[in-house]
């Protein structure tokens, strides 16, 4: 069994705007991602099956081409390598998880 509370993880950028505290297990990433209003996570990929739920806030997710708006308690499934992007239409707090794990998040 592993315990963490997020209050005590340190911060860290993902880019202006996106700021995640990560958990990991031996399989899965988890983090949650405080968003600024107006912030925009740039098109990008990566090998890992991403599920996004939003928390609190309106978050636009466009993945392979197609725009998606998400309020809180909605989630939306990105595929490995499908190219994404990302605009905070309101503060955000999401949950990410990642499988398999975000070695670069670690």
């Amino acid at each position: 069994m592993h315990f963490a509370d997020y209050a005590d993880i340190p911060p860290r950028d993902i880019v202006p705007g996106f700021h995640g505290r990560y958990v990991h297990s031996e399989h899965i990433t988890q983090g949650r991602v405080d968003i600024d209003s107006g912030a925009i996570l740039p098109e990008h990929s990566h090998p890992h099956e991403q599920w996004t739920t939003v928390l609190t806030g309106t978050l636009e997710l466009t993945v392979a081409g197609v725009v998606q708006v998400l309020q809180a308690g909605q989630v939306l499934y990105i595929p490995p390598h499908a190219p994404h992007s990302g605009r905070a239409l309101t503060p955000c707090q999401v949950l990410d998880v990642f499988h398999p794990v975000r070695q670069d998040y670690t």
